[in-house]
Order: C-alpha cells, then structure tokens, then sequence
C-alpha cells in the first residue's frame, strides 16, 4: 500500500492535501483497495459546505456503498466531475487523478487531528489483524 508522506489521512481512510488555505480530499490506497472496483462516486455541489468528520458523499463499488468522511470544515470550491463518468480512476489512482473534492478550510485546527502517513500507516496494520 502507498501512503505519500506529503499527505495528512484519517481513520476513516480518506486523505487530504494542505496547500495554503485549500485542501484536496480523497480516499486513500487501503480504502480503494478494500472497496474493491469502483462504479459510482457521489460528490456534493460546489458552494455547498462541509463539516469536519462528517459524510459529504458516497462511493459504490461492486462489493459495497461507503460514506465519504470530509477530514476539515468549509465550503466546497471544486469537484473532480470526471469521476462522473470515470469512477475506477479512484482504484487506479487515488491520489493524483482520483481526486474527489477541493475544500476552503475554515478551521485549520482541525489539521492537528489527522493522521501523518506513518501513523495511518500503523493504524491500517492494526485494523487488519
């Protein structure tokens, strides 16, 4: 499993990318791969607004439908539209092209309760035992 240290994660397996005061969110290589094949991504619409740890969407794949966890609060200024027609890009690429949301942060206290990629990293092995 591939966890980049540039990213901060989740217990429940989603990832973000800080840059200044916007964070990219995405579901992590563990999460993609225990799904399984993705066929549908829900996402919300841009203006709406999001709230740390809780669902702002759902991903279905062959095996099962999931919650989408958004790791900060604020107001959600991009989608990744492709994955409307492209869902498998979060399998094949989850943290690149499988994007799924870009947030304007509102508290960025909430950072400090993420995961770094070595502690989700042993989070993910302790959860699998």
């Amino acid at each position: 499993m591939d966890y980049p240290d540039d990213l901060l994660y989740t217990k429940e397996h989603e990832w973000i990318k800080v840059e200044d005061n916007r964070a990219k969110i995405g579901i992590t290589d563990y999460a993609q791969h225990e799904l399984g094949d993705i066929v549908f991504v829900e996402l919300p619409e841009v203006g709406s607004e999001v709230v740390a740890m809780e669902p702002f969407g759902v991903v279905e794949s062959v095996k099962t439908v999931s919650d989408l966890y958004s790791p900060v609060s604020g107001e959600v200024v991009e989608i990744n539209s492709e994955l409307e027609s492209m869902p498998e890009t979060v399998n094949s690429n989850p943290y690149d092209k499988g994007w799924m949301i870009t947030v304007e942060m509102s508290d960025k206290e909430e950072l400090k309760e993420l995961l770094s990629a070595d502690a989700y990293a042993k989070y993910v092995e302790e959860e699998s035992e």
